[in-house]
C-alpha cells in the first residue's frame, strides 16, 4: 500500500477538467485508488466522488493506491497534481 499527501496547486482547483483527468489516469489502473480530505475518502475512479471533495488551490489531499500496480497508478496521479493538471499555476 502506498500513502502519499497532494497538494492541488493550480488556480482553479480540482473542477471538472482536472477531475475527469484524474478519474481517466486512475480508471488504467487496477488498484484500488482514494483520495481522502478532511476525513471524508472517495474512490478516485468516481467522477461524482471526485467532484465532491470541493478541493480548492491549496487544499491537501491524501492519496491511498493498493494493488499490483500501485507504485505505477500513485507515480500517475503524482505527475498530475504536481504539474497542475497542465494549468496555468
Amino acid at each position: 500500500m502506498i500513502e502519499l499527501t497532494l497538494r492541488v496547486v493550480n488556480r482553479a482547483g480540482l473542477h471538472t477538467r482536472p477531475a475527469a483527468m484524474l478519474v481517466k489516469t486512475a480508471s488504467q489502473f487496477s488498484s484500488e485508488i482514494y483520495l481522502e480530505r478532511d476525513g471524508f475518502s472517495i474512490n478516485a475512479k468516481s467522477i461524482i466522488g471526485v467532484m465532491t471533495l470541493a478541493a480548492e488551490q491549496g487544499s491537501t489531499l491524501g492519496l491511498t493506491v493498493e494493488g499490483a500496480d500501485e507504485v505505477q497508478a500513485a507515480d500517475a496521479i503524482q505527475e498530475l497534481f504536481t504539474s497542475g493538471f497542465g494549468e496555468q499555476l
